[in-house]
């Protein structure tokens, strides 16, 4: 059990809490074999570089592989490179492709899967940007992942958003880069409430008309695409798209208000995972996946719904601030010895929203040591200015 706290509520009183005792989850040796399940895994900062944290970041190897080796000890794999490493919000492509070098050869050295996001942001967006740019930007950058020997996410474009005049231009530019690819590959549709600078991707602001011309995409191109991963928080609309993929063709969830019923699926299918929350719920969600595959329902819905209240305070808006959630969650586990990230991060969530993530960690049974967590939360309170009777036991 973790020691009293003192936390900040939202209507400017503090109130007392203590956290429970940890939950203990069943996870098989043998791997999860009904879902295909990704972990987009959060990088590590050096907290000691002496350079500044948003322009010249700089990353802890040691630790971040580290985590990465968690998440493979767990089953899970690891979708590198994405939004969750603060893609493009931190860690630019020259870090990325470190990233993605050395994550791709832990994976072969431990017998990881690994799938790396491949887009074109080292091309900034701007009016002299045509679509020839683009499309040489997203060569280069899957011609680096595939030489590294990984399946390639191909992510949303930025500038694409920015130069393209309309629907057939989408159309033309990924179906020239996935004529090119050697294996299929997962596309990447991440909604504006994660990147506001990519409203209106593939040519419609209206979701109906934007689903038509991403499935065109991929009925053109199927025998190149491995699956899709839609990140719009909105249930229905990815079941709809769900069962008008060609068969072959897999969704990967990116939701993660929802994912429970999502992974779940009904009698007409069900979706696969490539999620951010299961970087910091990845025992629970692997135990789940367990229950699945043995046919109890009860237990993988119990074990799922618990984390939800958790993921969708850590994913709340503005909902491209969610990396500092996952990595408080890393921090509060042990797995990071600091709670600083590339560009300055960790402020992008306030006093508030912290102490109530604790408590729902703590409820979902998230906290693997609630002594370590308290700890750890007490130094962050007093460095709000929230006092703690008792700061520091020795255990941290």
């Amino acid at each position: 059990m973790g020691k009293l706290l003192t936390l900040p509520s939202k209507n400017g009183v503090t109130y007392e809490y203590r956290a429970g005792a940890a939950c203990s989850f069943s996870i098989p040796a043998a791997l999860f074999r009904s879902r295909i399940a990704f972990s987009a895994a959060h990088v590590v900062c050096d907290p000691f570089a002496n350079t500044d944290p948003v322009l010249h970041a700089k990353i802890d190897w040691e630790n971040t592989l580290a985590y990465r080796r968690h998440l493979w000890s767990l089953g899970l794999s690891v979708a590198e490179a994405m939004d969750t490493a603060q893609r493009g919000m931190g860690l630019n492509w020259e870090l990325a492709k470190e990233l993605i070098r050395r994550s791709s050869s832990e994976a072969r050295a431990v017998g990881g899967r690994i799938a790396c996001g491949a887009g074109t942001d080292h091309l900034l967006p701007g009016p002299s940007v045509i679509l020839a740019d683009v499309q040489a930007a997203y060569e280069e950058q899957c011609e680096f992942v595939e030489r590294n020997n990984s399946q390639i996410i191909l992510m949303a474009s930025r500038a694409l958003a920015n130069c393209a005049q309309g629907p057939e231009e989408y159309e033309r530019v990924y179906a020239n880069i996935l004529r090119q690819v050697s294996k299929p590959v997962i596309l990447h549709w991440l909604g504006d409430m994660f990147d506001p600078a990519l409203q209106g991707y593939w040519g419609y602001k209206n979701l109906d008309d934007a689903m038509e011309v991403c499935l065109n995409v991929i009925w053109d191109n199927k025998d190149k695409v491995d699956g899709i991963k839609i990140s719009l928080l909105d249930a229905s609309r990815e079941i709809e798209m769900r069962r008008l993929l060609p068969p072959e063709v897999k969704m990967y969830t990116g939701d993660d208000f929802n994912y429970p019923e999502l992974i779940k699926g009904d009698k007409q299918g069900y979706s696969h995972a490539l999620l951010g929350i299961f970087d910091a719920i990845a025992p629970a969600a692997v135990a789940a996946l367990h229950a699945l595959d043995d046919g109890d329902i009860p237990r993988y819905q119990s074990l799922l719904e618990k984390t939800v209240p958790l993921s969708r305070h850590i994913f709340q808006a503005p909902t491209y601030s969610y990396k500092t959630g996952i990595v408080f969650m890393a921090y509060l586990n042990g797995h990071q010895s600091h709670f600083r990230m590339i560009g300055g991060a960790e402020s992008s969530r306030s006093i508030l929203h912290l102490a109530e993530l604790f408590v729902l960690a703590d409820q979902a049974g998230l906290l693997t040591d609630p002594e370590l967590a308290t700890e750890r939360m007490k130094l962050v309170l007093n460095l709000a200015g929230i006092r703690q009777e008792e700061l520091y036991s020795g255990k941290l």
